[in-house]
């Protein structure tokens, strides 16, 4: 078995993608290796959250043991990130959906939250139209976007999806079948064919394809949130 030490060193001199890669081997060691991740989280508690220290802190949330939940209890009492939102919407359960991986719920939650930013109406229709989406705060959208992308290690989110339709020239027809929304002129079918876990094509959610149609996520990628805060 290789030295818990040795490996907290590589850890913490790593690159991110290298210390994604060590985690499963941390995990798998049991004791030791779940001290190197709450050594790693607890001297990171300082800088800004990236997808090592997301990495790390959904591990040991899924360990679950006694002595790690009391650590994340004592440093983390609030969870990783701070769930900001101006118009007072809880990301709690969000957050825990997509700790736990669970990203089936998660997406569900997540079509639930931006109806509760349009307001009263989107609530109980239960989803948008698209000028609903110009209005929603950048902060909110960069909450809800920052916990997909952290959570699956930067491979869903609004972002994630964003950043593939700019480069495919903003042509939705090429998109969808590039995260895996549609196969020839078959459309995926929710929630059965979608995949719901690491698998996936880059991108593939949240199924932003079922909110209401083109015209709602081509606004909510147009939205100014993504000039302002760039990751």
């Amino acid at each position: 078995m290789e030295d818990p030490l040795d490996l907290l060193s590589q850890f913490k001199s790593g690159s991110e993608k290298n210390q994604l890669q060590l985690i499963p081997k941390l995990v798998s060691m049991g004791d030791p290796g779940w001290e190197v991740l709450m050594e790693f989280l607890q001297s990171c508690q300082s800088g800004s959250v990236n997808l090592a220290m997301a990495g790390a802190y959904q591990a040991l949330c899924q360990v679950n043991t006694a002595e790690t939940q009391a650590f994340l209890q004592a440093y983390f009492p609030h969870g990783l990130l701070s769930l900001e939102s101006e118009r007072n919407i809880d990301y709690l359960p969000l957050e825990r959906s997509l700790v736990s991986a669970d990203f089936q719920r998660a997406d569900v939650l997540t079509l639930e939250k931006l109806c509760e930013l349009a307001g009263p109406a989107a609530i109980k229709r239960k989803w948008l139209y698209f000028t609903e989406v110009d209005n929603f705060p950048s902060v909110d959208l960069q909450t809800i976007d920052r916990l997909w992308w952290l959570h699956s290690t930067g491979k869903f989110g609004f972002i994630a999806q964003r950043k593939i339709w700019l480069s495919l020239g903003k042509d939705l027809t090429k998109l969808w079948p590039r995260i895996g929304w549609k196969s020839g002129k078959n459309w995926t079918r929710y929630p059965n064919e979608f995949t719901w876990n690491l698998s996936a094509p880059p991108g593939h959610l949240p199924t932003s394809n079922q909110l209401r149609g083109a015209k709602v996520i081509t606004s909510l990628f147009s939205h100014q949130v993504w000039s302002e805060n760039q990751k």
